[in-house]
């Protein structure tokens, strides 16, 4: 059922007028996102900042628009524009003979494109807490060809020890552990693109929510999980994103799980219960620079897999209730977006994500709705130029992202999907960022974050328990972090934090636990 699904959608693709194809540009490659960001607080192009990633050919198209403004740009901005045109200038310049990055291969031609780079780094960390260091090498390739678009990459990991756990309160990526402290993790996809929009079939990171400090609807850092892709934009004031997703529950299944007898003796051979999501996401700007955005997810099991959300505008929690009528539910969520970039240099921003909603309950002083909301603002180049403010507050009630059915929570391979906080949490965030040079950033910030008890471990009721009724974990951080990109996707970076985290030890990496000074320095080239 699934494979006829998916034919179907890429039947349907050819009768589509003929366009661009679709290659995301990975989110952890965050410069010219920031860059982007910048220029559209600055006025120069309106932003839809609700999704991430964006294509390469959104980030050229919107570099374009820039540039044709030059003249307006500082001179800062106008060789960072340069900088970046050197990437994206592939995506509309033909042939080789201009000013473009270097690669370990580039080929293009009228009707086929293609680069190929390594992927190699690392960074270390020291403190009172000892030292670690994390290393990181593989490849990626990406072509297009008519329509069409193809991206890979592979990327190895050690770190030791490790500071990206499930269990831990960090933005910090992590994956599922081979050898005790690697992962790999494969990223890549293949998608048919055009005018419009595009249908994908990708393994690949997301992040939905305006922030400056971790979203609160997909965070972004939990490991990759295949997806089918659907972004259609028929008028420059709506747009409309879908996924469908195949998540890691990390459950077994003891009725497909079975023993396995051989040479090498008897082995128990366990199977995970299956686990998918549906989302989508519909985009309205109502006003110039100002966007409008509300969706809905949800998380289902039980199924081999269920065609009912494979419909990308359904209200899911409703077919839930059709499917599901007079049994326990599946988990379901819905979200809400609003964007702000209508007064020059000045971009407000707001999210809610909302895991169960009871009406009588907003009237009950004793019982809680699940919601996390997000709210903050970022000015930038004023009063000074290459100067940012930024300023940032999370919340997030007890039981967001949890369920009580192991194989229906808001995770993958075990990691939360939205706020790195987890429920129960609130966080402030502010930061000043100095841009002195092109691709080059000085920023000095504080963060104040603390979470309440986990009442899934306490067991009783789930109503009426409130949010931070006691300070169950608290981490207060202040520093200096400097990163430059020397030349496209070479990246230097290194930071001082001085950090007092206490409370709960099991949520923190013991390296980071305690108060301390830590310093931090890598390199990169690819990620």
């Amino acid at each position: 059922m699934q494979r006829t699904l998916l034919i179907s959608s890429v039947l349907l693709a050819f009768t589509l007028t003929a366009g661009a194809q679709y290659i995301p540009h990975d989110i952890k490659r965050s410069g010219v996102y920031e860059f982007i960001d910048e220029l559209a607080t600055d006025g120069f192009f309106g932003l839809n900042s609700v999704i991430r990633p964006y294509s390469r050919r959104e980030i050229s198209g919107m570099l374009q628009q820039a540039d044709e403004q030059r003249a307006k740009l500082n001179t800062r901005q106008q060789k960072e524009l340069d900088f970046y045109l050197r990437d994206f200038g592939k995506e509309y310049k033909e042939g080789k003979d201009w000013d473009r990055r270097t690669d370990l291969f580039y080929y293009k031609d009228d009707k086929f494109s293609m680069t190929v780079n390594p992927i190699l780094g690392g960074e270390f960390f020291s403190s009172s807490s000892g030292s670690v260091s994390h290393w990181q090498n593989g490849a990626e390739a990406w072509a297009g060809w008519g329509n069409w678009g193809f991206f890979a990459s592979l990327r190895d990991n050690h770190e030791k020890p490790l500071l990206g756990l499930p269990e831990y309160l960090t933005k910090r990526e992590g994956g599922h552990i081979k050898l005790g402290t690697d992962w790999s993790e494969m990223q890549g996809g293949v998608s048919y693109g055009w005018g419009s929009g595009y249908v994908a079939l990708v393994k690949d990171a997301i992040q939905w929510g305006n922030n400056y400090n971790g979203a609160n609807i997909f965070g972004g850092h939990t490991p990759t999980f295949l997806q089918l892709r659907l972004r259609l934009e028929p008028v420059d004031w709506f747009t409309f994103n879908y996924f469908h997703g195949m998540l890691n529950s990390m459950v077994v299944d003891s009725a497909r799980s079975y023993y396995v007898t051989n040479s090498y003796g008897t082995d128990y051979r366990e199977v995970y219960h299956k686990k998918f999501i549906a989302s989508n996401m519909f985009s309205f700007r109502p006003f110039k620079k100002l966007w409008v955005s509300a969706g809905n997810s949800i998380v289902y099991s039980d199924y081999n897999f269920h065609p009912a959300y494979l419909v990308p505008v359904f209200f899911y929690k409703s077919v839930d209730h059709t499917y599901n009528s007079g049994i326990d539910n599946m988990n379901s969520q819905m979200f809400l977006d609003i964007s702000s970039r209508q007064i020059k240099h000045l971009h407000l921003y707001a999210t809610m994500f909302i895991d169960e909603l009871s009406v009588p309950r907003i009237f009950d002083p004793d019982e809680y709705n699940f919601f996390s909301y997000k709210a903050g603002f970022r000015l930038s180049n004023l009063p000074m130029s290459n100067l940012a403010l930024t300023a940032e507050f999370t919340f997030t009630y007890p039981l967001v992202f949890r369920h009580y059915v192991p194989t229906l929570t808001f995770e993958t391979n075990n990691y939360n999907m939205g706020h790195y906080l987890k429920d129960n949490s609130r966080e402030w965030f502010v930061a000043i960022d100095y841009k002195p040079v092109r691709a080059g950033r000085i920023r000095l910030f504080f963060c104040d974050a603390v979470r309440g008890p986990d009442y899934t471990e306490d067991g009783g009721s789930r109503l009426g328990n409130p949010p931070l009724e006691s300070v169950e974990w608290h981490s207060l951080s202040t520093g200096i972090e400097l990163s430059w990109q020397l030349i496209n996707d070479l990246f230097f970076n290194a930071s001082f934090i001085h950090r007092n985290t206490t409370g709960k030890q099991e949520w923190t990496a013991d390296y980071f636990y305690g108060l301390q000074n830590t310093f931090n320095a890598g390199v990169s080239f690819g990620f």
